[in-house]
């Protein structure tokens, strides 16, 4: 389980009326390992909320599989870019392990919101986590060795190094599985 203080789900429930109105318009669904929620090329249209299981964002640049994000129990998972702009999105959605998950349409989400505004500060603060979450993450890339960008990974969500595979780590560390495999001989 994910005790991981940036639970962006977390935000979502924190109030039980919204929250109940929330599981008015989730779907339970479930999805085997290697399933892609959402291919690149396409507009997303959900959020996922995960019960269990792990998923990744990823894309694919020059044949090579590029991590650019985890999400497990309790945390939310989308293509954040193509939700908001209703663009196609580069990214896909990958589950790393069967999964559980609650998925919200967008336009469930809007018309929740627009038939009850006070709710939207809940989704104001679900966008600011998002928002924090790829600011650290940027600043991770571009101001910290690998050694570093390992030792926080491992501090925020060490049940990944359990439970995802070292290729998929190395590539959301922005490194070689090799140089992932020297970090972890230290």
């Amino acid at each position: 389980m994910n005790d991981d203080t940036s639970n962006n789900a977390a935000l979502l429930l924190e109030n039980p009326e919204f929250a109940n109105a929330l599981q008015g318009i989730m779907v339970y669904q479930k999805f085997p390992k290697h399933h892609l929620l959402h291919e690149a090329g396409s507009i997303c249209n959900h959020f996922h909320i995960i019960i269990s299981g792990i998923a990744r964002v990823f894309y694919f640049k020059e044949d090579k599989d590029i991590t650019v994000h985890f999400s497990a129990e309790k945390e939310s998972i989308t293509t954040i870019d193509s939700l908001i702009q209703r663009k196609k999105s580069k990214y896909n959605i990958e589950a790393l392990e069967d999964l559980e998950v609650f998925s919200v349409h967008i336009n469930d989400m809007e018309k929740l919101f627009e038939n009850n505004p006070k709710y939207e500060r809940y989704g104001r603060l679900f966008m600011q986590q998002i928002y924090i979450e790829l600011v650290e993450r940027i600043d991770d890339l571009q101001l910290h060795t690998a050694q570093e960008r390992y030792q926080t990974l491992l501090l925020k969500k060490p049940y990944l190094f359990q439970r995802v595979s070292s290729k998929h780590i190395a590539s959301f560390l922005s490194i070689t599985p090799e140089t992932l495999s020297r970090i972890r001989g230290k």
